[in-house]
């Protein structure tokens, strides 16, 4: 082994000072907001020793504060003076090392928000007569409608800020311009609960004199359809209304009341589900001079909570190509499976006033036709009706929908259709990007791409299960198997940690269930209680402690804790010996869902009893808890959830491992879950489990056969028990099963379904297909951590594990993660029976190294190391092929 100094360096600075979690924009909801600061340079084993921070006021006094800490991430407020709504404060901090080696002053702005109902000086208006439809019936959509007025501004001498929120969604104009890169406002929460509100800085839309503001008002997820089987509409409320207010300084210049008037406007329909119809024959402005006068609605009862991870406009793509159908249909094609929607760059020539340009949203086709049966009940129509100025549709978008697509089908629009006429506008949750994966191998590189656009196209306002039928809603049982690796590609800690507050607020009136969906529309839609699910459950535990990994901050798990006790304490119905029980007879548990040799119609009729992974998490969970108690100092509940995980994993054995250590359920998910969650109880059972993991993998041929509860874990298994080369060629294989079989298909995202296309191109006969979800892919985590890699060592990536482990035909890769403390990196590649490294590990963290006969720790700086490497000769491993008939297909990518 050989280590590479490079030059040593001086190199400190503070990269980026934030907020709670609340981005670059500094808007916070609280008085006293926790502190942040990610470092850049190349120092050499640089610590922090002590930090100072100066808090300057708009009243013009400065405090400055030293503290002898080492912390840099979520330090507490220094002052001993809260911050006042809406006050803004300049803050300026430097980072002292050892031996003075010290940062140059970084400087930031933290913003109040409106902190208090109470603050709020808006009151919530509505169309009087519901925009013209009498009666109002749950059978059709509601018609979006405008609020608006004309307010004077005498002079302009300090800042100028919007805050509003809607029952339903809005949209927001001031002197005809958008007043907010935001899209999709509020977002959807658990509106009973918690109610989103959006702070902007206007002041260079505001002027001296007249001006005007404008809002549009839809359905959204309010009062929207939402649901299974054509849905239901209402989930919260039937009327849809908005609250506004501006400010400039600490002047409130207007704000939503009853002098204010509305009317209708162009768009006639605009639903989640079904799309928009949009007449550009009537114009806005044809409306407002004959509004008429709102009507007032009750104020939120829902805590108001500043929205920190907005839904934006985050990437356009143009059209790839257009596809003359086999009907002779006009198809767009954009190469790649996203969510948003299309923008009309230049109208069609050649209309007529009443003439309909439809745009048809699908993933995917069939036989060279647009395939709808995957959407089911959702038409993901957009529907222009032209009128006479053919430019009125420039630039022309829907408002108050999205799509999730590839392909868009064209009608009415005539024969000089051209790519440049279209672009795909993509939407998500604006979270910052934190990770990086790239390797020599293009078919593994394609399948993180398709991780990571699912990730983008399913976190919209909060975390669903897919983009484009009729459902899109906040699966538990999804979020929980993907979080870790949701949280390594993006900062996901403001979206899911205000997803959890709204899963612990709707627990409560659960009987202490978490919902099987969050926000919970089931409730509303079916009128039932949830079942207790294990995994989908087990999120309440599972996730708090994901994010607690990822950013290091224990607030989450205390907010959460009542969450997580009230489940496996009260929601979870036992046996005698504890493990799960029924309440009914009718009680069920998914199981391995989506097992690949799970009927269509049945998903999770899969290869493993239900009831033993429910256990095998169980056992998993109590063992978690224990450890979450032990992080906040709750000894006495950790020494209680510690004697129930050493009972249960007892009675565990008792009901499914044999006294060799083989499993009732003879799969590969029962076998990777008892040795994953440590439910065998001796050396020599594990030796016997690992064995017939092995035998069961070389006899499937590589192929894979796990669903939601084993396809998280099986390759981290698989390598954690001398077994890198049959993870490797699991991972590798491209038949049907497995990860690489989609992309061999042409995946650009991760399917719902194993074969949600088949081999022919047809689609998966079951009802529940879809092209974009994202579950699967949790397989990421093997990529970074494994193949790339880096993991953390402690909560924030303060302690950091760099162990790659190179395998298969793969001869090099290059991971990166922005942690809280700054850049973690770890490039590797296979040269001349030599492994060669360059690392990276951040200031104010030390890393553990872990590669071959190299077993070191090191602190921040860039390395080199070169350390020699012996190929696996067990490459590749060769199935165990049981038929007499069918010729083998053993095919590694």
């Amino acid at each position: 082994m050989t280590h590479t100094s490079l030059k040593a360096s001086s190199t400190i600075a503070i990269a980026q000072i934030s907020f709670e979690h609340a981005g670059v924009k500094g808007f916070v909801d609280t008085d006293r907001p926790r502190l942040s600061w990610r470092f850049e340079g190349d120092a050499r084993d640089w610590q922090q020793i002590s930090y100072d921070i100066k808090v300057a006021r708009s009243s013009g006094s400065v405090e400055e504060f030293h503290v002898d800490s080492s912390k840099s991430n979520l330090v507490p407020w220094p002052s001993t003076i809260p911050l006042a709504p809406c006050e803004i404060a300049k803050i300026s901090v430097k980072a002292n090392g050892i031996g003075r080696q010290d940062t140059d002053w970084a400087h930031a702005q933290v913003e109040a928000a409106l902190l208090t109902g109470s603050d709020w000086s808006a009151q919530m208006i509505t169309a009087a007569d519901l925009c013209l439809q009498s009666p109002l019936t749950q059978s059709a959509p509601q018609r979006p409608f405008y609020v608006y007025r004309e307010f004077e501004i005498k002079r302009l001498d300090g800042i100028a800020r919007l805050y509003a929120t809607a029952f339903g969604m809005y949209d927001v104009t001031i002197n005809g311009v958008p007043a907010s890169d935001q899209v999709l406002k509020p977002g959807w929460t658990s509106y009973d609960h918690r109610l989103y509100y959006q702070v902007e800085d206007i002041s260079s839309l505001l002027k001296v004199g007249r001006n005007r503001v404008m809002v549009a008002v839809g359905e959204g997820w309010y009062s929207g359809r939402i649901g299974f089987g054509g849905g239901k509409r209402w989930i919260y409320g039937e009327k849809n209304g908005v609250m506004m207010e501006i400010r400039v300084g600490k002047e409130v210049v207007i704000s939503t009341d009853e002098t204010w008037k509305w009317s209708c406007g162009p768009i006639l329909a605009s639903e989640l589900y079904d799309g928009e119809v949009y007449d550009a024959r009537l114009g806005i402005d044809d409306y407002v001079s004959e509004g008429s006068s709102v009507q007032l609605l009750d104020r939120p009862t829902a805590s108001l909570i500043l929205d920190k991870a907005p839904i934006k406009r985050t990437k356009e793509v143009p059209v790839k190509e257009i596809i003359i159908s086999p009907s002779g249909k006009c198809i767009l094609d954009f190469g790649q499976n996203l969510v948003g929607w299309v923008r009309i760059n230049r109208g069609a020539k050649g209309k007529a006033p009443g003439d309909r340009i439809v745009l048809s949203h699908v993933e995917v086709l069939e036989e060279g036709e647009i395939s709808t049966r995957p959407l089911r009940f959702a038409k993901c129509q957009d529907t222009i009706i032209c009128g006479s100025d053919p430019h009125a549709l420039d630039a022309w978008e829907p408002t108050f929908t999205y799509h999730g697509f590839r392909y868009v089908q064209v009608e009415g629009w005539g024969d000089d259709i051209d790519p440049s006429h279209f672009t795909a506008v993509i939407i998500h949750t604006d979270m910052e990007r934190t990770g990086w994966f790239s390797s020599s191998h293009p078919m593994i590189n394609r399948l993180h791409d398709n991780v990571l656009w699912s990730m983008r196209g399913n976190f919209v306002g909060l975390p669903t299960d897919c983009p484009q039928r009729d459902e899109r809603l906040g699966w538990t049982g999804d979020l929980q198997v993907f979080c870790k690796t949701a949280s390594f590609l993006f900062d996901t800690t403001s979206i899911l940690s205000g997803w959890l507050q709204d899963l612990a607020a709707e627990q409560t009136q659960n009987d202490n269930v978490p919902p099987l969906v969050v926000p919970d529309t089931f409730k509303r839609q079916f009128n039932g209680e949830p079942d207790p699910a294990a995994i989908w459950g087990d999120v309440s535990v599972l996730s708090p402690l994901d994010l607690f990994e990822s950013s290091g901050d224990s607030a989450i798990l205390e907010r959460q804790y009542s969450s997580m006790y009230d489940w496996l304490k009260k929601g979870i119905p036992r046996d005698a010996d504890g493990l799960w029980g029924q309440r009914t007879p009718m009680d069920s548990q998914f199981g391995d869902w989506l097992d690949p040799y799970a009927p269509p119609d049945f998903p999770g009729d899969g290869r493993t009893d239900p009831y033993f992974v429910a256990n095998a998490y169980l056992v998993y969970v109590t063992r978690k808890m224990a450890e979450v108690c032990h992080i906040l100092g709750k000894q006495e509940e950790a020494a209680e959830f510690q004697a129930e995980w050493s009972r249960s994993i007892t009675s565990f054995a008792d009901r499914y491992i044999t006294k060799a250590g083989r499993t009732v359920s003879d799969s590969q998910t029962a076998l990777v879950l008892a040795l994953q969650f440590d439910l065998l109880s001796s050396p020599s059972q594990r030796e016997v489990a690992v064995g017939r993991l092995e035998e069961l993998v070389r006899s499937n041929v590589f192929k894979i056969g796990t669903g939601f509860a084993g396809t998280p874990i099986i390759l981290d298994v698989l390598a954690n028990n001398d077994r890198l080369h049959l993870a490797y060629r699991m991972l590798q294989e491209k038949q049907c099963p497995s990860w690489l079989y989609c992309v061999s298909m042409g995946a650009t995202t991760i399917w719902e379904r194993w074969d949600s296309m088949r081999p022919d191109g047809s689609i998966n006969p079951g009802e529940m297909t879809s092209f974009n979800h994202y579950a699967l892919g949790a397989v990421a985590s093997f990529m970074h951590s494994t193949i790339g890699g880096i993991s953390p060592l402690a909560p924030g990536w303060k302690k950091i594990r760099i162990a790659p482990r190179p395998g298969g035909t793969v001869t090099w890769a290059d991971v990166t993660h922005m942690s809280p403390y700054g850049l973690v990196r770890c490039a590797w590649r296979i040269e001349n029976s030599k492994l060669h490294l360059s690392i990276t590990v951040p200031p104010n963290t030390t890393a553990v190294i872990d590669v071959g006969d190299l077993q070191t720790a090191i602190g921040s700086g860039h390395r080199q190391f070169e350390v020699a490497y012996q190929a696996d000769t067990r490459w590749p491993p060769k199935p165990i092929y049981k038929s007499m008939t069918i010729p083998l297909i053993d095919e590694i990518a």
